[in-house]
């Protein structure tokens, strides 16, 4: 790494903070632990990052050997952590349960992104507990702005595709709701049935799927660590 702007101390964790705590970098670790290897998806994990500094970022994580990169045949470049990489999961995993154990939702709930909450929901969405056909599901944010509002997922095949544009299939569910709403949901925070309850969320379309919404919609991988602080 650049010893420039370095903490000048030989200690483990003043070395491994060189590496780790320059702004965005566990963050990228983070999308390569959820299994994104390719780097548009990458940016989709981080969409408020620049393509820039994450090219950056990638660069000093391969210097630094946290992660290999490999380019393929056909030209595409995959980035893959390294052994070295891998044993940061622990650590970033911890990070996040602290931050969910003692961070409150209100603060939380501050930073809504409808493009990460949409992303993060695609990967973890539990595909084994739908039927064996295609699926699709428009998620509806009514405060947003037109561009940002209207979201697909398509399940096909066991695999799970984000659209934010009408993907021209025949729609099995409508969820609508607020951002706000959906976001404390996929935390943990509260349940898709408190919401309905309140008047803040509705659901349209094939029953059985609506009932079922909570367990195939999974939650982030922190929501059931036990809070601390509400």
């Amino acid at each position: 790494m650049d010893q420039r702007g370095g903490y000048g101390q030989f200690c483990p964790v003043s070395m491994a903070s060189e590496i780790l705590c320059s702004r965005w970098t566990t963050l990228v670790v983070r999308e390569l632990l959820c299994g994104s290897t390719r780097f548009n998806d990458l940016r989709r994990g981080l969409p408020k990052m620049s393509p820039t500094l994450l090219s950056k970022r990638l660069k000093e994580l391969q210097s630094a050997g946290v992660i290999n990169v490999t380019r393929k045949v056909s030209g595409a470049v995959e980035y893959r952590l390294s052994e070295a990489g891998e044993e940061l999961r622990p650590l970033i995993i911890g990070l996040g349960n602290w931050a969910q154990r003692w961070m409150e939702s209100r603060l939380s709930l501050r930073n809504l992104d409808p493009s990460l909450l949409m992303w993060d929901m695609r990967r973890s969405l539990d595909v084994k507990l739908l039927p064996d056909r295609r699926w699709t599901i428009q998620f509806l944010y009514p405060e947003l702005a037109e561009a940002q509002k209207n979201w697909w997922l398509v399940v096909e095949g066991g695999v799970v595709d984000l659209c934010n544009f009408n993907p021209g299939y025949d729609l099995d569910l409508l969820v609508k709701s607020s951002l706000r709403s959906m976001t404390a949901i996929w935390m943990g925070l509260t349940t898709i049935k408190k919401e309905s309850d309140g008047g803040l969320l509705e659901i349209e379309g094939d029953p059985a799927l609506a009932r079922s919404m909570q367990q195939w919609l999974g939650l982030s991988a922190f929501a059931h660590e036990p809070r601390r602080v509400q």
